[in-house]
């Protein structure tokens, strides 16, 4: 048993392997018996696993291998369902061993026989499950066949199929309610009215038309156009939010060790990334679906203005810079599955520092001016210099309300950095990947809360003073 385990086992079988010992034994006997007929016995054993082998290779079975995700892209922690049907589309072949191979984060590769029991029409169905912990895109595949002649002599392997891409999205975790919406209101929705002419009758009504009903009648404009009016629907507006979300190599990656690869060659596409990263990842997944929820559009851009999943090899569609409705939404999760860190890193090797862009320079302002006052701006950073905040600060007067997430290793480093983007207009907290991201979005209201609180203790100390 041990000396057939020596033996390569990807050109015959243990039949196989049997019969050319036995032919090599008869040859011998041949030689040393003078038998005529064991030479004849010695080259037919020799020669039939040998055109076994040739004939499996040149007339290898073909197959067609159909592959489905359920669903498509999948949250991490979450599963997703993966249907394989194989259908023969070459010359017959006896039992087919076939394996799917997976990344080695999903654990033991499926191994399953072909045509499977249930197999109908020629077509065999197969099914398993997949889970990651960790977001990115993943080959899944190819299925390998391992299949032998009609005589179990040989074998034979070979992949039937490229494999399909999985795309593991960032999980959104759930935010606290908050007074971000400002003059909104929570559902993100400012009726027409509100910034119409203040003559809400001639700009809301209209004549009764047939087949009106009659509960919008407005009785008032009635008596004093002396003709049957009716209320208009009210238009509404859909509010913006913009996300700056940072993806500086130099932002997130302080410190030997810092940035890492979260995947290796054989998972998948490599990224470059790091734990402060991934929490700024996970945030933006987060304030997204919070702000979807409340019927935003949301707009996404890096600090230097560009379409924040420009370089995203994940992007349905990388130059797009706004999401709306659940469509959006699903957008942004599958740009964000496979973004990762960027800039200095590249440019030491492909290209001269001085052609990146400047981080928080007029091409950003020049973005965010075009939508001055649509909505709150909320910006997703790593560590921030001073001088980077200072050149931020001003842009808080482009938003209706303005937050900043900073994500750093050492917080207390960046409070210089902080106290600029306060003075600004900001709302600023600088947190490490520690601390959760709920706990983060609520330190927004608490200020307020404490803010409010300080304004009205001042009041009181005002009037007894008096």
């Amino acid at each position: 048993m041990a000396l057939t385990d020596r033996l390569p086992g990807h050109l015959f079988s243990t039949r196989g392997w049997g019969m050319l010992a036995a032919g090599v034994v008869s040859l011998l006997a041949a030689q040393v018996m003078g038998r005529r007929d064991m030479l004849t016995l010695g080259v037919l054993l020799i020669v039939l696993p040998l055109v076994s082998l040739a004939g499996i290779r040149i007339l290898k079975p073909r197959f067609k291998v159909y592959r489905e995700f359920n669903p498509a892209s999948v949250e991490t922690s979450s599963t997703t369902t993966v249907r394989l049907a194989v259908a023969r589309t070459g010359v017959a072949a006896g039992q087919v061993v076939m394996e799917e191979r997976l990344p080695s984060r999903f654990g033991e590769s499926p191994a399953f026989r072909f045509p499977s029991r249930s197999a109908v029409g020629g077509t065999s169905r197969y099914e398993y499950h997949l889970r990651s912990g960790k977001r990115g895109q993943f080959v899944i595949g190819p299925v390998t066949a391992e299949f032998t002649d009609p005589f179990g002599l040989s074998l034979h392997r070979h992949a039937i199929d490229d494999g399909d891409t999985l795309t593991v999205t960032p999980a959104a975790v759930e935010l606290p309610a908050t007074g971000l919406a400002g003059a909104r209101g929570n559902d993100g929705v400012t009726a027409t009215r509100i910034r119409a002419n203040p003559s809400d009758d001639d700009v809301m009504t209209r004549e009764y038309r047939h087949g009106d009903p009659m509960r919008r009648v407005h009785w008032a404009a009635t008596a004093r156009h002396g003709a049957l009016m009716v209320r208009q629907e009210e238009s509404v507006t859909t509010p913006e939010a913009t996300i700056i979300l940072d993806q500086r190599w130099t932002a997130f990656a302080r410190g030997p060790g810092a940035a890492y690869s979260a995947t290796s060659g054989q998972d998948g596409h490599d990224l470059v990334t790091s734990d402060t990263f991934e929490w700024a990842v996970t945030a933006a997944m987060s304030v997204s679906a919070h702000l979807a929820e409340r019927n935003y559009a949301l707009r996404f851009l890096d600090p230097a203005g560009e379409p924040a999943f420009l370089h995203s090899p994940s992007a349905p569609e990388p130059e797009a810079e706004e999401y709306t409705g659940s469509a959006g939404l699903q957008s942004i999760a599958e740009s964000l599955a496979a973004i990762q860190l960027s800039g200095a890193h590249h440019a030491a090797h492909h290209a001269p520092a001085e052609s990146a862009p400047h981080p928080f320079d007029d091409r950003l302002m020049d973005k965010l001016s075009a939508h001055r006052q649509r909505g709150p701006v909320m910006a997703i950073l790593g560590h921030l210099q001073a001088a980077e905040a200072r050149s931020l600060a001003g842009a808080a007067g482009f938003g209706a309300n303005a937050f900043a997430m900073i994500v750093t290793d050492h917080p207390g480093e960046c409070q210089d950095a902080v106290e600029s983007l306060r003075s600004g207009g900001w709302r600023a907290v600088a947190v490490s990947p520690g601390t959760s991201v709920p706990a983060a979005w609520s330190f927004f209201d608490q200020r307020d809360a404490a803010a409010a609180t300080a304004a009205a203790d001042v009041r009181r100390g005002t009037g007894d003073s008096r």
